[in-house]
C-alpha cells in the first residue's frame, strides 16, 4: 500500500465519516453540507492518525516499526506538512459547511477539533486517562457534527445519544491499546493509565465502560430512535463487547488486549450497522 494512504488509517477515517452517513439515514436527508461534513471528518480524522504517528515516532519505533514513519517510507518532515495539509482540507470543508447553511457552528467545532487533536498527539496522548476521553470525545462528536450541520434540533438530541454512545466504547478502547502499547510508552517514558495504575485496574475500568455501553445500547430502540432490526443487529455487537470485556479481565497480555481492540473496532462497526438499519426499519 502506498505509504500516504497506509498512514491515513483509512479505514479510521471511514468510520468517522459514517457516523455523518449514520445521522444523515436518520433525518432522511442527503445535501452538500451533509456531503462536505463527510469529508471534512474524514479529513480531519486522517490529520489526526498522521500528526499522531508523527509525534509517536520513537514510541512507534518499538511498538509499530513498520508504520510508514518510523520504518522510513515517509520522512518525518513530509509526515508533519501531510498533516497540516490534511488539517487544511478539513478545516475548509467545515468552513464551507457554515457558509452554506449560514450556521457558524460547525466551522467553529473543526476549528477545536484541529487543535483538540493537535494537542492530543504532542501532549494530551501522554497523560492518564485524558489523552484516552479526548480520543472518545473527538470520535462521538463526529454525530454531533452531523446533526449541527443538518441544525434539526431533533436530530441533535439523537446525534448527542449515539455521540455519548461512540465515545464510551472509544474511550474503554482507547485505555485498551494503552495496555498493549505498554512496552514501548515506558520506554518512551509516557505515564499513560495502565503505567500509572496498572494493567489490571486499567482493564477493569475499561470493562465496566464496555458494559456500561452495552447495558444502554437497548434504549435506542425503547424510546423509539431506531426500529427492530436494531435491536436484533446490535444483540450480535453486544455479544462481541461483553465477550472482549471478560477476555481483558482475565488477561492483560499484549496478544489479548491486541485482539479484544480488534474486537470492539469490530463491534463498533456492526453497532453502526444497526443504526443504519434501524432507522429505516
Amino acid at each position: 500500500m502506498n505509504p500516504y494512504i497506509e498512514i491515513l488509517r483509512p479505514g479510521n477515517a471511514l468510520m468517522g465519516a459514517i457516523s455523518i452517513i449514520l445521522v444523515a439515514l436518520i433525518d432522511k436527508t442527503i445535501s452538500i453540507p451533509i456531503i462536505l461534513a463527510m469529508l471534512a471528518v474524514f479529513f480531519e480524522t486522517a490529520a489526526g492518525n498522521v500528526i499522531n504517528d508523527y509525534f509517536d515516532y520513537n514510541i512507534d519505533l518499538i511498538n509499530k516499526p513498520e508504520r510508514p514513519i518510523p520504518s522510513g517510507r515517509i520522512s518525518l518532515k513530509n509526515g508533519r506538512n501531510y498533516a497540516y495539509l490534511l488539517f487544511l482540507i478539513g478545516t475548509l470543508c467545515g468552513f464551507l459547511i457554515s457558509y452554506l447553511t449560514n450556521n457558524w457552528i460547525p466551522f467553529a467545532t473543526v476549528l477545536f477539533a484541529d487543535i483538540a487533536l493537535y494537542l492530543y498527539a504532542y501532549t494530551l496522548k501522554t497523560t492518564p486517562l485524558i489523552g484516552n476521553l479526548t480520543v472518545g470525545f473527538l470520535t462521538g462528536f463526529g454525530f454531533v457534527f452531523g446533526g449541527f450541520t443538518i441544525n434539526n434540533p431533533s436530530i441533535v438530541s439523537t446525534s448527542l445519544f449515539l455521540g455519548f454512545f461512540a465515545f464510551v466504547m472509544t474511550t474503554a478502547r482507547e485505555i485498551i491499546k494503552d495496555i498493549e502499547d505498554i512496552e514501548g510508552d515506558m520506554t518512551d517514558g509516557a505515564k499513560t493509565l495502565p503505567i500509572l495504575i496498572g494493567e489490571k485496574k486499567s482493564a477493569v475500568l475499561a470493562a465496566i465502560l464496555i458494559i456500561l455501553d452495552s447495558v444502554l445500547c437497548p434504549l435506542l430502540y425503547y424510546y423509539h430512535i431506531f426500529g427492530i432490526l436494531y435491536l436484533i443487529i446490535i444483540a450480535i455487537a453486544v455479544i462481541l463487547f461483553v465477550y472482549s470485556a471478560v477476555l481483558i479481565l482475565k488477561s492483560q497480555e499484549r496478544e489479548v488486549a491486541a485482539k479484544v481492540s480488534k474486537n470492539l473496532k469490530i463491534g463498533m462497526l456492526i453497532a453502526f450497522v444497526a443504526f443504519a438499519l434501524g432507522s429505516l426499519i
